[in-house]
């Protein structure tokens, strides 16, 4: 039976197969199923802020995209069956977008945009 997972990776969090553990370098890989969080956009090492070199647009890993994750941070999926990808993704997406709307923060507002620019890539309609 396959090994399902909740992984965090980077600032996403998703739903995935656990396709190879490698215990001796705490990690495992990671085939990608479903979207819980979507990643957060900006740059990590200065949260929040506008005025950084380079405001990061970050993306949702893809749907069966592998990604190698570091054991603790996945933990069991306790459900029977996963989300559908692009469903997933989508809830991920406009839930991440409502919670920076009712921030009225420059970061929030550059965050916004550059979510909008993702929903446009992904093709969600």
């Amino acid at each position: 039976m396959t090994e399902l997972v909740r992984a965090t990776y980077k600032t996403g969090v998703y739903i995935g197969e656990l396709i190879e553990r490698q215990v001796n370098q705490n990690r495992g890989l990671v085939k990608i199923i479903a979207v819980v969080k979507h990643p957060t956009q900006g740059d990590l090492h200065s949260p929040k802020q506008i005025n950084v070199p380079l405001f990061h647009q970050r993306k949702a890993l893809a749907q069966f995209e592998k990604a190698w994750v570091p054991l603790t941070s996945m933990k069991p999926f306790e459900h029977d069956v996963a989300p559908e990808y692009k469903e997933s993704l989508k809830k991920a997406l406009l839930q991440q977008m409502n919670i920076l709307q009712a921030d009225q923060s420059d970061w929030a507002k550059m965050s916004l945009a550059k979510l909008r620019e993702c929903e446009k890539e992904y093709n969600l309609s």
